[in-house]
């Protein structure tokens, strides 16, 4: 009985998109709606994420435009972008806010890439934890007798190709990603 490798691959494919999803939040000088994402604003009493308390839009390549759907949140938006640090300066006008995304200068393009290159090992040390834990679990298996040595052997080299596969998906990511920041 070979190892079942679907479940670590789901796995992988979860680690793969959280790291996606992570790299959106990084500007690159063009307008991202997505930077926004972790921010929360009080929003009655609750911490409630922007873009669940007002329209964000893209104005253009490096404007967006935030619409709260109760103008009394304005004010707290706007602090909470600042607060949050995302190097964004929010202007408010009393009925919208603008977050003018600036060119960033080469000296910032390179903290980006480098910030790039370590949420992308962190997303690779957790495929391989992914790894080592089916590893594990064949190990196991085999201590158990339930596994010979050689369906073990198979087991690991499809865990590894696996791995191999979304560790080579992280690097394309993490290179179109720094492609994206380093474009003038």
């Amino acid at each position: 009985m070979v190892l079942n490798t679907k479940e670590y691959e789901e796995k992988m494919k979860k680690s793969l998109s959280a790291y996606e999803s992570e790299l959106g939040t990084i500007s690159a000088g063009r307008a991202n709606p997505q930077v926004l994402d972790r921010i929360t604003v009080d929003c009655y009493g609750a911490e409630t994420p922007v873009n669940q308390v007002a329209m964000i839009k893209v104005a253009d390549a490096r404007t967006i435009v935030i619409q709260p759907y109760d103008a009394s949140l304005l004010k707290a938006i706007e602090k909470a972008i600042q607060v949050a640090d995302i190097g964004l300066v929010p202007q408010n006008d009393g009925k919208i806010i603008r977050i003018a995304f600036p060119q960033p200068t080469e000296e910032r393009r390179r903290e980006l890439t480098k910030q790039t290159a370590k949420l992308a090992e962190n997303a690779k040390i957790a495929m391989r934890n992914i790894r080592r834990e089916a590893n594990d679990k064949a190990k196991d298996l085999s201590k158990k007798k339930e596994m010979t040595e050689d369906e073990l052997k198979i087991s690991e080299k499809n865990v590894q190709d696996i791995t191999e596969k979304y560790i080579k998906e992280v690097d394309s990511v993490t290179d179109k990603k720094n492609k994206e920041i380093m474009a003038i």
